[in-house]
């Protein structure tokens, strides 16, 4: 609280008030920080919504091309079999194994796939692929995709504000070190002069 009493009330917009101890220094000092503030703003607000809206649509390119496909598996998987929970066992449940399927124009590809743990071969087995008939993972639903849109747009826009404001930062150090430089120049030329008296 003393230093408070000390320094007075806190005046909002000083910069910018005409008064007699206002420099020309703490003008250009509020514009730079006033266009960094507003640059961090824009770039933030501006790059985050261009990446999420790109990522989104990706996205939904994605689930409109890919499409499940029925491959059958080459050999038999490992692990041991359970038949009442193959088909519904989940992803961390299944295992990697050599599948092959018909591409939408008659030529047949072979991957590696996640399957039921002890498949036999020829099981039939869901995969996902793109036009071209390329194994890809299962899409994004519209709910992931919305999630991971705002996610990222959100990482972004962050990033890109990020650089405005450190520049700012940077700016308003080297105008605070040249104003502590030409104060110190000030004081060596004005200083001696106060220890003289009158007499």
């Amino acid at each position: 609280m003393p230093l408070k009493a000390f320094r007075g009330p806190k005046v909002w917009l000083w910069r910018w008030r005409r008064n007699p101890l206002r420099r020309r220094a703490d003008v250009v000092e509020a514009w730079v920080m006033l266009g960094a503030w507003l640059l961090t703003v824009l770039a933030g607000v501006v790059a985050g919504l261009a990446a999420a809206r790109s990522v989104e649509h990706g996205l939904a390119r994605e689930r409109a091309t890919w499409h499940p496909a029925v491959a059958r598996v080459v050999t038999d998987a490992p692990g041991t079999s359970d038949a009442e929970t193959s088909d519904e066992s989940t992803d961390g449940e299944r295992v990697w194994a050599k599948v092959r399927w018909t591409a939408p124009d008659g030529s047949a590809h072979t991957a590696e796939a996640r399957v039921a743990p002890g498949s036999k071969a020829g099981t039939p087995v869901t995969i996902w692929t793109d036009p071209q008939g390329h194994l890809v993972t299962r899409p994004t639903t519209a709910s992931e995709a919305t999630f991971r849109a705002t996610l990222i747009g959100a990482l972004v826009g962050v990033s890109a504000g990020a650089v405005p404001f450190v520049g700012g930062l940077v700016l308003r150090g080297r105008l605070e070190r040249r104003r502590l430089d030409r104060w110190d120049a000030e004081w060596a030329r004005l200083g001696p002069q106060w220890g003289r008296t009158t007499g």
